[in-house]
């Protein structure tokens, strides 16, 4: 059994960044000897954790126009954010995607598997290039090609998903199966999905209908993980709500974007359901909730924070992680690569 997942390193993480996608990885990390056991999967490798592959998707992110060095801060913090957050790199392969050239060189060659209809019905690049069709990167088409790499170089068993990757992961399995069969080879492992138990999807403080996301100019629309405890504090107590009182139950908040987007912070900060919560705050109104989430997510962010913030300014420690990552990335994946030339009848 073997878990892989990427992120792309952006600058000025964030809330959403940290529920939505880092603390599930630490969750799978830690769980992955039980996950591994109650799948009945005999691991012969003593490090049994080292099978979760977490990696920074910085090949990804050359989609959109960047500086040089501001990639490189950005792939450094995210690095930072990782290891405060709880990643271990002895237990967990922690690299970023350039260190393993591997990743484009095994994207090549399954760019000449996969298919233009297949790419064409995938609607995540139809929503980003919305009517600029034309003058949309070429990168960012075949992105779900370079996906499918990252996955099937590692023969992952396992892809932990949201709702707006479910696609790629399903053109993961296509290209795969099309490529086994097409050189008459047992190759490549068709991943499985994970949907994660706590499925956070953490909106905008101004807008519930939004993502919280680093491009609003707005830095009141976000809880950024540099943020101290008084800037938290200011941000919750002007987050949009309404004038309702919080309901009994969830259900009476359909209708009610930024009381639902609220409610769901706190409940997924503090591992309960959203009608527990609903229920502890039922006919009170936002200025005896928003004092609560505030404490919440202090308590939560302030050890991650300073950690971060501590991590963040030695470059050295940084790339030293990353390089240890991608020595063992690449163990692991040249065998795929050398069996993928080998099954093309590519000579190297």
């Amino acid at each position: 059994m073997r878990v892989l997942s990427g992120i792309q390193p952006t600058g000025n993480l964030h809330l959403g960044n940290y529920l939505g996608a880092i603390r599930n990885w630490v969750r799978m990390q830690d769980e992955m000897p039980a996950m591994a056991a109650q799948a009945g999967v005999a691991n012969s490798d003593k490090n049994a954790e080292s099978q979760c592959f977490f990696f920074l998707a910085d090949m990804h992110s050359i989609t959109v126009h960047e500086g040089r060095e501001q990639r490189i801060r950005n792939v450094r913090d995210m690095a930072a954010a990782l290891v405060a957050a709880g990643i271990d790199p002895d237990r967990s392969v922690l690299f970023n995607q350039a260190r393993v050239p591997a990743h484009a060189e095994l994207c090549w060659l399954l760019n000449g598997t996969a298919r233009i209809g297949w790419l064409n019905r995938m609607t995540q690049f139809k929503d980003k290039v919305g009517k600029d069709r034309e003058g949309a990167s070429i990168g960012l088409f075949v992105y779900p090609v370079l996906q499918a790499a990252d996955i099937l170089l590692y023969n992952a068993t396992h892809v932990p998903v949201g709702e707006d990757q479910k696609q790629h992961l399903e053109l993961c399995r296509d290209i795969a199966t099309k490529f086994n069969t097409d050189f008459g080879v047992d190759l490549f492992t068709l991943p499985a999905p994970i949907i994660p138990k706590e499925s956070a999807r953490i909106m905008s403080l101004r807008d519930g209908t939004a993502k919280m996301s680093k491009s609003d100019p707005s830095d009141m629309s976000r809880i950024n993980l540099t943020d101290d405890d008084d800037a938290i504090m200011a941000k919750v107590k002007k987050a949009k709500s309404d004038q309702e009182m919080l309901p009994e139950t969830a259900e009476g908040l359909v209708g009610r974007p930024e009381a639902t987007n609220l409610v769901g912070i706190l409940a997924t900060l503090t591992g309960r359901t959203t009608d527990a919560v609903c229920a502890e705050f039922a006919g009170k109104g936002f200025g005896a909730f928003k004092p609560a989430l505030g404490e919440a997510l202090v308590e939560t962010l302030r050890p991650i924070r300073e950690r971060f913030l501590e991590l963040r300014t030695d470059d050295a420690a940084l790339d030293a992680i990353l390089d240890k990552g991608a020595a063992r990335a690449a163990a692991a994946a040249e065998p795929t690569l050398r069996a993928a030339y080998d099954a093309m009848g590519l000579m190297r």
